[in-house]
């Protein structure tokens, strides 16, 4: 059976972020996960997932300034020792949060700067901080987000490209993040991709397409692709990166098969 992870970054935003906590697991959810964590303390998050007995699944390293526009530092030529920084740093948090799974963002693709020499920075960065994560009991992520609606310019866009540095950097630890939107949008023919891949995907997360909403809403038949992964025997997370249509609760009813049993403080 799926387990589902609520991104808060993207569900419950009509209350405050440190309630959102209680709403995902009064809704259901058994696990969290969101963009950035770094504006609340660690110990204050580690506290709010204690009370609600929910998992910190995944985040994202430090992106630059997300802001002003950045998108990540992996693949940015002059950034490598603020991406070691930023590493360090969501390595400490990932340590109070009990968190397995970190994300680390490309960055834009950079037009004066050769294709190699984005390439050969990314690979350094990513490789060395796999490598460090590992050690630390964390499996570090790349994901491909599509640069064609969501992300115009994002080096690492199309799933073929992250499946090829992986296998590329493969003695590192790394796995792939793999959005079955973006993946839509870029590539279609999921079922196949996660037959192929499923062995190098770290961790999957889910939103319709057109829209990028709650599953149900567009063209991605998502109970056949849950069925699917249970039959593959993945045994991952699988993070909830829409946007509602309306409001969160509004559009939950696709997620009524997998919901767990509220917390005793979910209710």
């Amino acid at each position: 059976m799926p387990r589902f992870a609520a991104n808060l970054s993207f569900l419950f935003t009509e209350l405050p972020f440190p309630e959102r906590f209680e709403a995902a697991a009064r809704a259901g959810f058994a696990g969290v996960e969101c963009l950035f964590p770094y504006a609340y303390p660690a110990e204050d998050i580690r506290r709010w997932l204690r009370e609600t007995g929910l998992t910190q699944v995944l985040f994202n390293l430090p992106a630059g300034d997300w802001q002003a526009g950045e998108r990540g530092l992996a693949a940015q030529p002059g950034r490598e020792a603020e991406f070691a920084a930023g590493l360090e740093l969501a390595l400490d948090y990932a340590r109070t949060l009990g968190c397995t799974r970190l994300h680390a963002l490309s960055g834009l693709v950079l037009p004066d700067v050769p294709e190699a020499e984005q390439t050969a920075v990314f690979c350094a960065n990513i490789a060395a901080a796999a490598r460090r994560a590992s050690a630390a009991g964390v499996t570090l992520l790349i994901e491909p987000i599509n640069s064609r609606v969501d992300m115009p310019g994002y080096w690492l866009d199309t799933p073929a490209r992250a499946f090829a540095l992986q296998h590329r950097l493969a003695d590192t630890g790394l796995r792939v993040q793999l959005d079955l939107y973006h993946a839509q949008i870029v590539a279609g023919d999921l079922a196949r991709m996660l037959e192929r891949h499923l062995a190098v995907i770290g961790h999957i997360q889910v939103a319709d397409n057109p829209g990028r909403h709650e599953p149900g809403s567009g063209e991605i038949h998502y109970p056949y692709l849950f069925r699917r992964l249970d039959a593959l025997g993945y045994a991952g997370w699988i993070g909830c990166e829409y946007k509602p249509a309306t409001t969160t609760w509004a559009g939950l009813e696709w997620f009524a098969p997998w919901r767990q049993p509220a917390t005793a403080a979910g209710g």
